[in-house]
């Protein structure tokens, strides 16, 4: 999950972001009994993103599922009182809630952030069920939260082949890759790179 995550980063990054990644949340003992969780271990949130210039904070769980049935719209979908489950934070209000604004007082404690961000939530899925992609779509933008699908991160790890070179291995295999089906589109064409 790490290079996913990793690959999201950069994603992220080229979209005018400064990242964090696993970031953990201090939540309080008052703030964990608040969500009916005493005992629970630090929040980890996949990537942080930070836009200075508009005061944007960016917050995403990001799910590869690649070799699975994807990201199920059922799951999502739920609304828990306590926070259970896998996707907790999209299907827990209160847990969001206490979670956010714990993330953006010590964002804003440690001077990484300005005061009062405007906060966007959302998901990075590697792999969405293909039968309820449009669905799940359709639900992110009535609870305005983003969606980065699987054909969005392609695209953008696409457009990395077109950066100037960095000895960086998300860049460098997107070189290889849209080098090669590039060769492959002019190959059909009878015609060499």
């Amino acid at each position: 999950m790490d290079y996913f995550e990793n690959i999201i980063k950069r994603v992220v990054e080229e979209d005018g972001y400064w990242v964090r990644q696993s970031f953990k949340v201090n939540l309080t003992k008052k703030e964990k009994r608040a969500i009916g969780k005493p005992t629970i271990p630090r929040p980890e949130i996949d990537i942080v993103g930070y836009r200075a210039n508009t005061n944007e904070l960016l917050v995403l769980e990001v799910k590869s599922f690649l070799d699975s049935v994807g990201v199920r719209f059922k799951e999502l979908a739920e609304n828990f009182e306590i926070p259970t489950g896998r996707y907790k934070m999209f299907t827990c209000k209160k847990y969001r809630e206490v979670v956010f604004k714990r993330l953006v007082s010590d964002l804003v404690e440690k001077q990484l952030i300005l005061p009062e961000p405007k906060l966007s939530f959302g998901l990075a899925a590697g792999n969405i069920f293909i039968k309820e992609q449009e669905q799940l779509k359709t639900f992110f933008k009535a609870k305005s939260w983003v969606l980065y699908t699987p054909q969005m991160i392609t695209k953008a790890i696409e457009k990395l082949a077109h950066i100037p070179y960095e000895n960086d291995p998300y860049v460098i295999s997107s070189k290889i890759m849209m080098k090669n089906k590039l060769g492959k589109r002019y190959s059909k064409l009878g015609k060499r790179i």
